[in-house]
């Protein structure tokens, strides 16, 4: 029996990236997945086939009436919603005096405004079960600063504040809620910021300050989302968990080499 049997988990930004690999993961431990995203991804399949459940639906996570519509409709096929993970996210910044306030505002409306709607989506549900778990993807840049990432790191670091505020309010009545914080992962958003012209000659140095010399992948980022949806977490609440490869361990600035130790 998978580890996530009988649980039902909500899932934005699950058609790519740290999202879907959650998705997949997700159904593969026994869980029923409702999945949402601006597009439906080619590998949605790949989900519905290994779970004991699946939805998708068109959902756009600033959409307050959307987001309860998917909140809705998981709890009528289901009964129950157990896990939400909030995914759905983009990327974007600059220095503050060039910012366009259009700018700033997109991003914090995705990644913040749309984690605080998928919560409250799920929350009345939770409560009157008096049980679930929260699990917002954060960012290791909404633990610390990045250079001209001012809107996006504002944004992640709302998201981290938000969940442990949740986790203050909701603790009483079974509620958990924690945020991750990858490093740099390999996603579709990875690839379209570090593969343009203005970020290619410094990815190898954003690299190196993972300490374990890699980017990360999103199903590391999925095994993580998966022990805090089960069990094995039933006393770890508002927590903000960096799953960075070291990158928030300090500085390295190559000096292991002179150890023997590259």
């Amino acid at each position: 029996m998978g580890r996530l049997e009988g649980k039902v988990a909500v899932i934005t930004g699950a058609a790519s990236g740290i999202g879907f690999a959650c998705a997949k993961r997700y159904a593969e431990e026994g869980a029923a997945v409702v999945g949402c995203d601006l597009a439906e991804g080619e590998g949605w399949d790949q989900v519905v086939a290994a779970a004991k459940g699946a939805q998708f639906h068109l959902t756009d996570v600033r959409d307050e009436a959307a987001q309860q519509a998917v909140a809705d409709a998981a709890r009528e096929e289901f009964g129950r919603i157990d896990v939400l993970v909030t995914a759905a996210g983009v990327a974007g910044g600059g220095p503050v005096h060039l910012l366009p306030v259009e700018e700033w505002q997109r991003v914090q409306d995705i990644n913040l405004k749309g984690t605080f709607l998928s919560a409250k989506a799920v929350l009345p549900t939770m409560i009157e079960q008096r049980s679930g778990s929260i699990i917002t993807i954060a960012s290791v840049e909404g633990l610390e600063g990045g250079e001209g990432a001012s809107t996006y790191n504002a944004s992640k670091g709302g998201v981290v504040i938000l969940t442990k505020n949740m986790a203050l309010d909701y603790g009483r009545v079974g509620i958990r809620a924690n945020a991750i914080c990858p490093g740099f992962i390999e996603t579709p958003m990875f690839a379209s910021v570090m593969n343009g012209e203005d970020f290619s000659a410094h990815k190898q140095r954003i690299r190196d300050q993972h300490k374990l010399g890699r980017f990360g992948r999103p199903e590391e980022i999925a095994g993580a989302a998966f022990f805090l949806a089960s069990e094995d977490s039933s006393f770890v609440t508002g927590q903000a968990l960096a799953v960075d490869g070291g990158f928030t361990a300090g500085h390295w600035v190559g000096i292991t080499g002179l150890m023997g130790l590259e």
